[in-house]
């Protein structure tokens, strides 16, 4: 419950030294939207090193863990390499669809930025590779 206020720690298997609470915005950025009953969150990587750690870091199961009190459904993970980005359809997280909802985010808008909120260890070497 607390990934959705950005407190979310994850004991993430990474090589080297990894700086402890670090906002996933900082290596990433993200669009989101509806997708009839579903939403997608999409995460594009800020450096080659970054695309590789999200790609064996952010899976379906770490989403749907931190996303899990409004992703009713199954998260969905597709790769889309080309833009170093990873598209997750968050199944069940609309509660009807647009016009259907009574939820506050009826299209999903914000799914995408409650990810990036998330504040986890990330590696040294991946924050170095990001030029802000």
């Amino acid at each position: 419950m607390g990934a959705l206020y950005g407190l979310a720690s994850a004991s993430l298997a990474v090589e080297g030294k990894t700086v402890p609470l670090v906002p996933l915005e900082n290596i990433a950025w993200g669009r989101s939207g509806d997708k009839g009953e579903a939403s997608n969150a999409g995460l594009i990587a800020r450096s080659d090193a970054a695309w590789a750690w999200m790609r064996t870091t952010l899976t379906s199961e770490w989403v749907k863990e931190h996303l899990g009190a409004f992703v009713r459904g199954e998260v969905v993970r597709w790769e889309a390499p080309n833009l170093r980005a990873l598209n997750f359809i968050l199944g069940g997280s609309l509660g009807g669809g647009g016009s259907e909802s009574l939820l506050t985010d009826a299209q999903g808008k914000t799914h995408a930025q409650a990810l990036l909120r998330l504040v986890i260890d990330i590696p040294q070497a991946v924050l170095d590779s990001v030029v802000t």
